[in-house]
């Protein structure tokens, strides 16, 4: 287990700033936007398909977030004087890949094009305002919650994409950004049509932790993804679906400085496979974990070691395994190691029982990691009414970490493969769970994989 302290060379991540740097069609454009022949520089929505001889207007440079429910933080739009004049309906002037014979509306900009996601941009000291680089005709359509209504036990995985804020859909044809396909598999992509009590549509989690976007939030656990009075809680600390699983290549990863985790049980996993908006760079998503495990189990001899990971194809620059050519998980803390009990951030649980921490580890007689130290500085606020703080009776609270961002790049209008998995490691024991919401997609330069805490969550 490592203090906070270790993890004191990652950046927090605040408000992205949209990069959405609109291509010049002719010379003097600025990036603020474009303005009609003898107008004005606009930084709106785009228009129109266009006509012969046309000219469009466009969100430009802007500070904001992509398509998120709030926006950026006091950036700036800056004006200026150009004319961009669409005079060939079937060309492509901003070679973004679309036409205005397509529904390209502004063909001057390659940020705005039907793939492209709406982004909230903020005038200097202006009031923030949607733009519809989508051109769909509806400015800051994107960012429309989609996840109400969905109820606890909706076992369908396009609703847990929405859950998470992952609202729009997309085909194979259509280039278009969205999901492409949803599925509920075992840990190694496997399919699992049984998903049931393991996956949990969730509005809140106990009564002290919030949705991070949207109305709704996932969870999936190792046991069952209930809380304290919800039907088929599972009302203790294990609660076992599958005996055995098989993991992902290069999966358990241990801490080298804990005994080896030697099989998986209880896995579940969240498959998406998404286009990517032709105006983003990366996307960023929370998640927040909680195990029964934690503190007593931490580096324990057996190996027991529940652990999340996010595993994306084709695997990003900086994602673990280094070089892998399938999937690479971009969840880990600063030494790599997966979501578990033997990282950092652990910071909910009970300050008064230290004497807790790694204790069977302890007592093995094995060299064991000393207690972080703060210790458990978020208290046990955010394990009311989640039965982590209740279901051990006889020991005492368990543990969460607080809410972490984890953030990762892709190529814009790129297909790509999220699974979100999640399993029991050492046996079927000691359940553990992960609360996944506020997806959302990144249009700053150099985004890269970075997992840390994420500011002001509750």
């Amino acid at each position: 287990m490592r203090s906070r302290a270790a993890f004191g060379g990652l950046g927090v991540v605040g408000s992205v700033l949209v990069a959405a740097l609109g291509a010049a069609c002719s010379s003097g454009a600025s990036p603020g936007g474009f303005s009609t022949p003898g107008g004005s520089s606009s930084g709106g929505s785009g228009s129109g398909g266009g006509g012969g001889g046309s000219s469009s207007s466009s969100s430009g440079s802007s500070s904001g977030t992509v398509g998120t429910f709030g926006g950026g933080d006091g950036g700036t739009t800056s004006g200026g004087t150009s004319s961009c004049h669409v005079t060939n309906q079937n060309g492509d002037m901003d070679s973004d890949g679309w036409t205005p014979a397509q529904g390209d509306c502004n063909d001057c900009d390659p940020n705005v094009n039907p793939g492209a996601i709406d982004v909230l941009s903020t005038p200097d000291g202006g009031t923030p305002t949607w733009g519809d680089e989508d051109c769909d005709g509806t400015p800051g359509d994107s960012a429309q919650p989609c996840d109400t209504g969905l109820m606890l036990a909706d076992v369908d995985p396009n609703d847990g994409a929405k859950a998470i804020e992952l609202c729009r859909q997309a085909t194979a044809t259509d280039r278009k950004y969205g999901v492409l396909s949803a599925a509920y598999v075992r840990a190694d992509g496997t399919a699992f049509p049984t998903a049931s009590l393991q996956v949990g549509i969730q509005s809140a989690f106990g009564t002290s932790v919030h949705v991070q976007g949207g109305q709704n939030l996932l969870a999936l656990s190792s046991g069952y993804a209930r809380t304290v009075g919800q039907p088929n809680a599972c009302n203790g600390i294990s609660c076992q679906t599958n005996a055995t699983g098989t993991p992902p290549a290069g999966f358990p990863q241990d801490d080298p400085a804990c005994p080896p985790t030697k099989a998986i049980a209880d896995d579940i996993a969240l498959e998406l496979k998404i286009r990517v908006p032709s105006n983003a760079t990366g996307y960023a998503f929370n998640f927040k974990f909680y195990s029964f495990e934690f503190p007593d189990w931490v580096c324990d001899t057996s190996g027991y070691n529940d652990q999340f990971v996010a595993l994306v194809s084709p695997p990003p620059m900086g994602s673990w395994p280094s070089g892998s050519t399938t999937f690479g998980n971009i969840s880990f803390d600063s030494n790599n190691h997966p979501v578990s009990v033997n990282m950092g951030f652990f910071d909910v649980c009970d300050p008064s029982t230290p004497q807790r921490f790694a204790s069977h580890c302890i007592s093995s007689g094995a060299t064991c990691p000393p207690v972080p130290s703060p210790y458990c500085p978020l208290g046990l606020g955010e394990l009311a009414g989640t039965g982590f703080d209740v279901w051990h009776a006889s020991v005492g609270p368990a543990g969460a970490t607080r809410w972490l961002q984890t953030q990762a790049p892709a190529q814009p209008a790129s297909e790509i493969t999220i699974r979100f998995a999640m399993w029991d490691a050492g046996n079927a024991e000691y359940d553990s769970t992960v609360l996944i919401d506020n997806f959302r997609w990144l249009a700053t330069p150099g985004v890269t994989v970075v997992t840390q805490p994420q500011p002001g969550a509750q």
